[in-house]
């Protein structure tokens, strides 16, 4: 651990939240840290969002804020949860609850005063401590051991846990891959193993949103191969993955996007996987393009790409290189950094002639043009992209001259 108390790294790395939240304390002294930041305050890694947990009922809460003089967003009084903001710094304040019944993914709550109800209902148990004003920590599931350990554990019975919340399947492998050791906890993968079809039960935005922060996480093969060996993977790819080409990506140095990864792990239609997982139109666009052709390959030269990079994004073709490169080097090569550093300092190519060039020579038509621009096009891409406005105009005369439907 990094720290004795989690106050001592939020006071030395953000003094400003720190101060804030000393100032909440103030009014809610019962209040503690709940959760994401005291876990990652106890490990010394960089904290997302300061969330807190009160015995307070959110009526009361929202009250006592206010008289403050703090402003107050109610953001989901149905579960408990107002919003502090401070200079801009939201702080969420949850009051204490406990679940009356759960479908699987929703809860009914009801509020408690008993911190440890509330941290029982909880996912790990790494995310079950919290830390009062004096900076103790409240560990009712050994949390901390885990945390240090690198040991993902369900609170309490694996398999309730999971049937209270189908998504908590996934977000245990996100968190193996962050924080836990080499092997999985076994009761953990049992239970999993044992529920991996209430995946199906699940909103797809909401595997996708999993399955994304998994692709762009850490020990990402080693992690989506246990997912596949916990049957889980087939239930969030059922169109067909391979890991391995995955594999061959990452040990490429290819970058860490999470739709260049998909492309990789995905085995059967791209279009399909972005149909049924609700991929935004730009995710789902990105997908298509870098499974498309035409491919760079090293020892192309500069005629051979420019007429590539006139017509794609430069981006669509250094992620078509990355796959390909995957497929046929499997690892870093200093030919394809090559191909992408050329690719990289090239200027994208403009082509230089316009419809109004064609309409000022007055021997086409409204509706020649667009057929003369491109076939005066087809010869700039053909010739490298290097022909300027003058040599374009020249390819323009021939095809006017040439042209049965001239104008006259």
């Amino acid at each position: 651990m990094k720290a004795a108390s989690p106050l001592d790294g939020l006071r030395r790395d953000m003094p400003d939240v720190a101060r804030h939240l000393a100032r909440i304390w103030s009014i809610l002294p019962d209040a503690r840290l709940v959760g994401g930041a005291v876990r990652d305050l106890l490990c010394g890694r960089a904290v997302a969002d300061i969330d807190l947990a009160s015995p307070y009922a959110p009526a009361m809460v929202m009250a006592r804020l206010k008289q403050a003089g703090m402003r107050v967003v109610p953001t989901g009084l149905s579960h408990g949860t107002v919003t502090a903001v401070l200079d801009g710094h939201p702080f969420e304040i949850t009051t204490l609850r406990r679940d009356e019944e759960t479908d699987g993914r929703h809860a009914t709550v009801a509020w408690t005063h008993d911190w440890r109800e509330d941290a029982a209902r909880r996912d790990f148990t790494m995310n079950a401590m919290s830390c009062d004003s004096a900076g103790v920590v409240h560990d009712y599931f050994d949390g901390r051991a885990d945390l240090a350990a690198g040991r993902v554990r369900f609170v309490g019975d694996a398999r309730l846990r999971i049937t209270e919340d189908a998504l908590r399947i996934l977000r245990f492998f996100r968190f193996q891959a962050r924080y836990g050791g080499d092997a999985p906890e076994p009761d953990a993968m049992a239970a999993i193993t044992a529920l991996s079809g209430m995946i199906d039960r699940l909103s797809v935005e909401r595997v996708w949103s999993e399955l994304r922060r998994i692709l762009v996480g850490p020990h990402v093969v080693r992690t989506l191969a246990q997912m596949h060996d916990a049957g889980v993977l087939a239930h969030v790819l059922p169109e067909g993955y391979d890991i391995g080409r995955l594999g061959r990506l990452l040990a490429c140095g290819a970058p860490a996007d999470a739709v260049l990864r998909l492309a990789a792990l995905v085995s059967g239609d791209v279009a399909e996987v972005a149909r049924r997982l609700k991929l935004s139109r730009a995710d789902s666009a990105a997908l298509a393009r870098t499974r498309g052709e035409p491919v760079p390959l090293p020892g192309m030269g500069a005629d051979v790409l420019a007429p590539m990079l006139a017509d794609h994004a430069l981006r669509d073709l250094s992620w078509r290189a990355w796959l390909r490169q995957a497929d046929l080097a499997g690892r870093r090569s200093a030919a394809w950094d090559g191909l992408r550093a050329m690719l990289d300092g090239m200027e994208k190519p403009v082509f230089p002639l316009a419809g109004r060039d064609v309409m000022a020579t007055g021997r086409a038509s409204g509706a020649m043009v667009g057929r003369v621009l491109a076939q005066v096009r087809q010869w700039w891409l053909e010739n490298g992209c290097t022909a300027g406005h003058a040599a374009c105009v020249a390819r323009m005369d021939m095809v006017l001259r040439d042209s049965p439907t001239s104008a006259t």
